[in-house]
């Protein structure tokens, strides 16, 4: 993974300054510590920061054909570049480099726009087109690699990031209300949108192009369906025996690279497996790499290190602390660009820098699995309460979501549980009803925020948001089904493949690859029928019956644990960090016209007591305080929000390449 960005202008204008695109690229040096480079014409200019993964010494961009036609800026890695090579070379393509990124070059001449459908991989890419004039940003199938534009009437600006559009000159940094709702909502905004006004992310599976006059047109060169396939495996012997050999395939794919791979190690099902897999794959020395808890409620650590032993790797920890957990908060928002309802970035934040600090560049990691398995708690209390809503009377049915969380079953919360699970019980034809009590209960934060911002998010444009983002037809899938499309959409692609994952990697140069998000084992899990994905309330039964050939029992058996991060004892309380006290003063609230201050600093007011806080209310104060530290990050004041602060591209030591097309 590298950083990209660019610009084209309106004709008649004057061409992109080479200086502001050194300025875009300085903005994502984190993303690409090994050099960077940048093209312009007389109306596009491109720009690249790299992480040199694969053909170390040749793969500098941007990179182009034989004539100097078409350009390219990527960021990501295509896994099958071999095997697409060898198809243009036979059908006469010169190569100059052995990297990925002129594979995609030359591809795009020979199959044009159907280029992308034939990628395996994760990626985010422009191509200029000097024959026709034009430019196409594309990104991959579900949505790994980032990438965010703007278009005006006289220029398109793109970026991996936002804040290197920003750092274009051409873009000012002002806040989107409704967007900010749907993070004191959702935890994200749906895509296309952005927390920021005018910049939009360009959806999973989409490709957008910019022609001559500047109109885009957007196309879905590939849309996700979630529904049992013609062909689909009936039994889950014959299940298990596919998804594991495309499993072995996907990992297998991504072991390409001419530097070491490791491997992120939660302790879980999915990242052991992927671990095995890798082991299998590759008789070399592997490295693992976990994040560790000193408060035994968050630490998993025991589960890690009995995985590392029986997989025989080197294995590495990282303690996220209360203490680095304060610490690294304000600049795991600033990688986030977006405030945040939790803090479970931020250990992330730290795993990637130790493992760029033991010289590292590459992980592959477990995500995914979840969202098309059927593995969350939520998709277990969608099926209780739609069971539970056909007799809402009945205790016994009632009863079974205890069987989802334990806690509900306590003497002393029973009931109150159940009344919070009771809540739009029958409105079982809603279509966000798997999500909706969840956004409903989130939302009480939505409190802390100005008038504005509460007026913009309304039903309405909170429904037009998540519609945004979901493809056609996604609402005539099963109740499941429904289900992992809006958790898709909604949380994996804007939050938990974002906040959580690229930002949090690539903010220190390290890229994650993820086997359970290649396209084959997608389409795959997305065919398979619901029996096959959840029994009863026993989650991702064939990945389960996968693992329990390869894995020990207790593994393939154990329970998820839920990823959760440090809040009060980080934050809050009578040890609270003076960056908090200072950002959540009524004073410094008051000037942020985002806010109501009044509510919000009665609530603060609150965090530095040792009393234990509500889930709500701790995710309210991290939502203020993470608004706060954006605020000030991105904006020139509060009051009057103005251009991001562009930073200097000084951290290059290697070539640089410049090119003026005649």
């Amino acid at each position: 993974m590298c950083g990209i960005a660019g610009i084209m202008v309106r004709r008649g204008l004057a061409a992109p300054d080479t200086a502001d695109l050194v300025c875009m690229a300085g903005a994502l040096r984190h993303r690409g510590p090994d050099g960077y480079g940048v093209y312009a014409d007389d109306r596009c200019g491109l720009a690249h920061a790299r992480l040199a993964i694969i053909d170390l010494t040749g793969g500098h961009q941007p990179l182009c054909n034989e004539d100097g036609t078409v350009w390219i800026t990527f960021n990501g890695e295509v896994f099958n570049y071999p095997e697409l090579r060898t198809e243009l070379e036979a059908s006469g393509h010169i190569f100059r480099t052995r990297s990925d990124t002129e594979v995609i070059v030359h591809a795009y001449e020979q199959w044009g726009a159907d280029t992308w459908r034939r990628l395996n991989g994760q990626f985010a890419l422009a191509i200029r087109d000097t024959r026709d004039d034009s430019l196409t940003l594309v990104r991959d199938r579900v949505g790994i690699a980032p990438l965010f534009y703007a278009a005006g009437t006289d220029a398109v600006v793109f970026g991996s990031e936002c804040k290197a559009v920003f750092a274009s000159r051409r873009v000012p940094a002002r806040v989107d209300p409704t967007s900010l709702g749907a993070v004191f909502t959702m935890w994200s905004v749906p895509g296309p949108c952005t927390v920021f006004e005018g910049v939009r992310c360009l959806l999973p599976g989409h490709a957008v192009r910019f022609g001559p006059d500047l109109r885009a047109r957007d196309t879905a060169y590939s849309t996700l369906r979630i529904g049992r396939r013609d062909g689909a495996p009936n039994t889950l012997e014959v299940a298990a025996d596919e998804l594991a050999s495309r499993l072995e395939r996907a990992v297998h794919l991504r072991l390409r690279a001419d530097v070491p791979v490791g491997a992120y190690l939660s302790g879980g099902l999915d990242s052991s497996l992927i671990s095995r897999l890798v082991r299998r794959a590759d008789s070399s020395p592997l490295q693992t790499f976990s994040v560790r808890f000193d408060d035994p409620r968050f630490d998993e650590g025991g589960a890690q290190r009995r995985m590392a032993v029986d997989l025989g790797t080197t294995h590495h920890e990282v303690i996220a602390t209360p203490a680095s957990v304060r610490d690294a908060l304000p600049d795991a928002v600033f990688h986030a660009e977006s405030p945040l309802l939790r803090t479970a970035p931020v250990p992330m934040f730290l795993l990637s820098s130790l493992v760029r600090g033991l010289g590292m560049r590459v992980v592959l990691t477990g995500e995914g699995a979840d969202e098309f398995l059927g593995g969350y708690d939520l998709f277990k209390e969608d099926k209780v309460r739609r069971f539970w809503a056909r007799q809402p009377g009945s205790t016994m049915r009632a009863a079974l979501m205890s069987r989802v969380h334990r806690y509900v079953a306590d003497a002393a919360q029973g009931s109150m549980w159940q009344e919070f699970f009771r809540t739009g019980l029958t409105e079982t034809h809603h279509p966000h009803y798997s999500h909706r009590l969840r956004w409903e209960n989130t939302a009480w934060t939505m409190r802390f925020l100005s008038g504005d911002v509460r007026a913009a998010l309304n039903d309405d444009a909170l429904n037009d948001r998540v519609a945004a983002a979901l493809p056609e037809g996604w609402a005539s899938a099963s109740p499941l089904g429904r289900a992992q499309h809006l958790e898709i959409a909604t949380f994996m692609t804007p939050y938990l493949l974002a906040a959580q994952g690229d930002r949090a990697i690539m903010a220190h140069g390290v890229e994650g690859r993820y086997p359970y998000l290649d396209p084959d084992v997608v389409e795959f899990c997305a065919g398979l029928p619901d029996r096959l994905k959840m029994s009863g309330l026993r989650e991702k039964i064939t990945l389960r019956a996968a693992a329990r050939r390869s894995l020990p029992p207790e593994v393939a058996a154990r329970r998820k644990w839920p990823y959760r991060a440090p809040i009060a004892g980080a934050l809050f309380g009578p040890a609270a960090p003076d960056y908090a006290r200072e950002l959540l003063s009524s004073g410094a609230m008051s000037q942020n016209p985002l806010i109501d201050a009044r509510p919000a600093s009665r609530l603060a007011a609150r965090a530095w007591q040792a009393s234990r806080l509500g889930e709500r209310e701790e995710m309210a104060l991290v939502g203020l305080l993470t608004l706060q530290i954006w605020s000030r990050r991105f904006f020139g004041s509060m009051a009057a929000p103005g251009r991001y602060e562009q930073e200097p591209l000084v951290w290059v030591d290697r070539r640089t390449v410049a090119a003026r097309a005649k």
